[in-house]
């Protein structure tokens, strides 16, 4: 993903006005006695999104435009951040170090990869965070917060590394953070039409989130 991937943030005040969310494949066959067979094409979610909501003004359609071509339209991946889903928590809770399980010490595995976890009685999905916000990061093992002097964190691969010395010995090991989602444009072209933007109807931006 490095080659065709900027470690830029689409611009924050259009992201927090966008739609969009997960979505998934499913095939399902309906079968003569009623029933249904269902089989999941993809195990993860892939988020899809329209930044065209999150125009507000000329201003925020202009930086658009301007990050769209920086970006040379969809060759080059790029941050962004979901306007629900952006952290280890719930969007209205603050991030602690205990809200994620990313690993169990055993006294030689360094380094940990940030995942965020949904869960119910009935099942749980685990999705891994490669674009975490290095600055928000928070660890604890068996409870116990960790200095933060004692790991360094990889913003590009989502990675927690304990440094020599200070790698845990036993204990669950848990982070807190918050995190951008890699998406790309999911188009080469941008629609521009003053006329009509005066008079409500906005443009179509879509973005979809790239796989690692």
């Amino acid at each position: 993903m490095a080659a065709g991937f900027h470690e830029v943030r689409f611009p924050l005040r259009v992201a927090l006005g966008t739609s969009g969310g997960p979505v998934r494949r499913t095939d399902i066959v309906s079968l003569s006695n009623g029933r249904e067979n269902r089989n999941r094409r993809w195990q993860d979610a892939r988020r899809r999104y329209d930044a065209g909501s999150g125009v507000r003004s000329v201003e925020d359609l202009y930086a658009v435009l301007a990050f769209f071509e920086a970006r040379a339209g969809q060759f080059y991946g790029f941050r962004f951040r979901d306007p629900v889903d952006h952290k280890s928590c719930a969007p209205g809770a603050a991030i602690g170090v205990g809200d994620q399980i990313i690993g169990t010490g055993n006294g030689v595995t360094a380094v940990f990869q940030l995942v965020k976890r949904y869960a119910d009685a009935g099942g749980e999905t685990v999705r891994v965070i490669e674009k975490p916000l290095a600055a928000t990061v928070v660890v604890s093992v068996a409870g116990s917060a960790v200095p933060p002097a004692d790991f360094t964190v990889d913003p590009v691969l989502g990675t927690v590394t304990f440094k020599p010395g200070k790698i845990p010995a036993s204990g669950i090991i848990r982070a807190g953070f918050e995190f951008d989602v890699p998406v790309r444009f999911d188009t080469d072209r941008i629609d521009i039409d003053l006329a009509q933007f005066n008079a409500g109807r906005i443009p179509s931006i879509p973005l979809v989130e790239i796989k690692p």
